[in-house]
């Protein structure tokens, strides 16, 4: 049921949500209309009742009242999915989870008939997993574990992390700015690899051993003029 609702939120905000379903094979898909039990011969044993499009029609309005105010933030999505969750039986909860299922059973067809899409998810998975086993070793004290109830102390240790993932992004982005200015990699990297390149990278950070550090001294990546078309450098690290 939140896998619905979140597609139905998404929907309304125009939002194309990707996720990656873990067992898609256990996916219900809904009919779009009644009175067609035979028209998909092949998803049959996936399909499920058909849509109640009724229920949408009549809770339109007061369902686009609920995206507007997300929208605008003027009430969070917190605060209205916890009104939806008070009372499973509120029209427009029940609207926005028709709206969801027809919106998830859209994506559905659309990931197994998409090769490019399949892809395109997986890709963007493996890149956040990536950067979350990245926070493993830059926020290693007590396993990453935060030990403390104290909100103040809880607040201080995201906002470290919050530094320490902007540090690494930064120096990560002035490494790769610095390697892309030479001209060799004009003709070697076509728009597909160029789109593939992210700064979220962490395989060469050392969390143990020892560290020479240079105080008062900025670290200089090799300046080199900006090319037509090449993006501006951005300055070096302050350290």
């Amino acid at each position: 049921m939140k896998s619905e609702l979140g597609f139905g939120i998404t929907r309304l905000l125009n939002i194309d949500l990707l996720p990656r379903i873990k067992r898609i094979n256990k996916v219900r898909l809904y009919r779009p209309a009644t009175g067609e039990p035979s028209a998909y011969p092949n998803l049959a044993p996936a399909l499920t009742r058909p849509i109640k499009w009724d229920v949408i029609d009549h809770n339109y309005d007061q369902v686009i009242k609920y995206a507007t105010a997300i929208r605008t933030r003027t009430a969070s999505t917190e605060a209205i999915l916890s009104r939806f969750t008070r009372s499973a039986s509120h029209p427009a909860y029940q609207a926005m989870l028709e709206i969801g299922r027809a919106q998830r059973t859209a994506f559905v067809a659309r990931y197994l008939s998409e090769r490019d899409l399949q892809r395109e998810i997986e890709e963007g998975l493996n890149v956040v997993e990536s950067w979350n086993a990245a926070n493993a070793v830059i926020y290693y004290g007590k396993g990453g574990e935060v030990s403390t109830n104290r909100r103040e102390e809880v607040k201080m240790g995201a906002l470290c992390l919050r530094i320490l993932q902007a540090s690494l992004v930064y120096v990560n982005a002035l490494m790769l700015q610095d390697v892309l200015a030479e001209e060799e990699w004009d003709d070697r990297l076509t728009p597909a690899d160029r789109r593939g390149l992210t700064p979220l990278f962490w395989t060469h950070v050392r969390p143990y051993g020892k560290s020479a550090w240079t105080w008062g001294h900025a670290w200089q990546l090799e300046h080199r003029p900006t090319r037509q078309g090449a993006p501006e450098r951005v300055g070096s690290p302050p350290w």
